[in-house]
């Protein structure tokens, strides 16, 4: 049988591969929905924008699990601490600004260039920051009390993160004009990020005396997380597609 190389990359191709297995782009002469879905639960985001945030709602939370959640949260931010650096971030619930470029922050740099070069990321890159990403809101969301179950890093979870892979980029919307873009959006997360400290904080006494949390708390802090979240994956330029100004 000929040998077949990739047409983007030249990377050898296997016998019936719709996908090069080295950058992720499909073979020539394949349709593109035979590409296989992406996300821990094995299905494509749906919805209308490409990001997408879910937390169940818990009908009943642990007291001594929620009283002592700090504690019990440790082990994961040293974990954070050593693979989840960025170039820059922010964070949903008090983690101070950071410049750096070990861990997640080197993949953000490696992302933009890539798109910065071939209007694309390859598969294994795009799924290692979504993966990263997802972690880190299950974390934060336990965290936030948004579910009393211990953060996973792979399979089923009450949150979780997905993002649809975009077949082409624009160059030209690359880091710094999505930064500049938004800005409106960090404006107004400054204040929902308070409001949604606030709200945690309520939350937290009415489990510890009723062990439930709120419903309509939990939508809107999970609401902010969402928020937050599709700003973060457009900047980093898993997608092109400007956030909506909204908490749905």
């Amino acid at each position: 049988m000929e040998a077949r190389f990739c047409t983007s990359c030249g990377a050898p191709l296997a016998a019936g591969a719709a996908f090069c297995g080295q950058c992720g782009r499909p073979v020539a002469g394949q349709p593109a929905q035979e590409q296989p879905p992406t996300g821990a639960a094995g299905a494509a985001p749906v919805g209308g924008y490409p990001v997408t945030f879910q937390a169940e709602y818990p009908e009943r939370l642990g007291r001594l699990s929620s009283a002592f959640r700090i504690v019990l949260f440790i082990p994961v931010a040293i974990f954070l601490a050593l693979v989840g650096g960025q170039a820059f971030s922010y964070s949903d619930f008090g983690d101070a600004t950071t410049i750096s470029l070990a861990g997640g922050g080197g993949i953000v740099l490696a992302i933009w260039a890539t798109v910065l070069v071939r209007q694309y990321i390859p598969h294994w890159l795009f799924d290692f920051q979504e993966a990263l990403i997802r972690f880190q809101a299950r974390a934060y969301g336990y965290l936030a009390l948004l579910t009393d179950r211990f953060p996973v890093f792979e399979g089923e979870y009450p949150i979780n993160f997905d993002v649809r892979y975009p077949d082409k980029l624009s160059r030209w919307k690359v880091a710094i004009w999505k930064i500049i873009t938004s800005i409106p959006h960090f404006i107004i997360l400054i204040f929902l990020y308070v409001a949604a400290f606030v709200v945690v904080v309520i939350a937290w006494f009415a489990i510890l005396f009723t062990g439930r949390y709120p419903q309509g708390l939990h939508t809107f802090v999970a609401g902010v997380f969402r928020w937050s979240l599709r700003v973060q994956a457009y900047i980093f330029s898993l997608t092109d597609e400007y956030p909506p100004f909204s908490l749905d």
